[in-house]
């Protein structure tokens, strides 16, 4: 793995998965409004599938007993996608939120898509998950409108957010077919 891409704060650590991880991951999920995790479903729906990637599962941690904080997860929607990849599971435990530590994670998760030579990726959110948003627009994501209401919930969400750098929505028509 390469060095971490983005700096973190004092006493923070940057890694990828090691077997075993999925007690701390899910214990980070569950914080996240991800649904309800159990290390069975984390097993059974990501780390025992084979689209996920065992470099691409990125982690911050924390404490000598290295406490997974934060994560981030290259995904594939099918394992033989060589082309479009989904930053998934992006999540930071409360109390370590605020220092931009899904910054360095979802960095992390595109320079692992770069490596392997995908073209494209994707996400999908909410529009209340402001931190979020903010964080992937810095990253340079733009809004996908899919649905007529989806202007005026962005333009709600700039707002909220402040944002003032620029927005170049991606219109799709609804029921027309797309990979992100």
């Amino acid at each position: 793995m390469e060095p971490v891409l983005a700096a973190l704060p004092a006493g923070y650590t940057f890694r990828t998965y090691r077997p075993g991880d999925e007690a701390g991951w899910t214990t980070l999920m569950n914080t996240g409004e991800m649904g309800t995790w159990t290390v069975e479903r984390t097993l059974d729906e990501l780390t025992g599938r084979p689209q996920f990637d065992r470099d691409g599962l990125f982690l911050i941690t924390v404490g000598p007993d290295e406490q997974a904080v934060g994560s981030a997860c290259a995904w594939l929607p099918d394992y033989a996608e060589t082309e479009t990849g989904i930053l998934h599971m992006v999540c930071v435990l409360p109390d370590h939120r605020g220092k931009r530590l899904s910054y360095a994670v979802c960095l992390a998760v595109l320079h692992r898509f770069r490596q392997r030579g995908f073209r494209r990726v994707t996400l999908s959110t909410n529009d209340w998950r402001l931190g979020a948003v903010k964080v992937y627009l810095e990253l340079g994501y733009q809004p996908v409108y899919r649905h007529p209401m989806h202007p005026q919930q962005w333009q709600e969400v700039i707002q909220k957010l402040q944002w003032a750098g620029q927005i170049v929505p991606v219109v799709e028509q609804v029921g027309a077919a797309s990979a992100s």
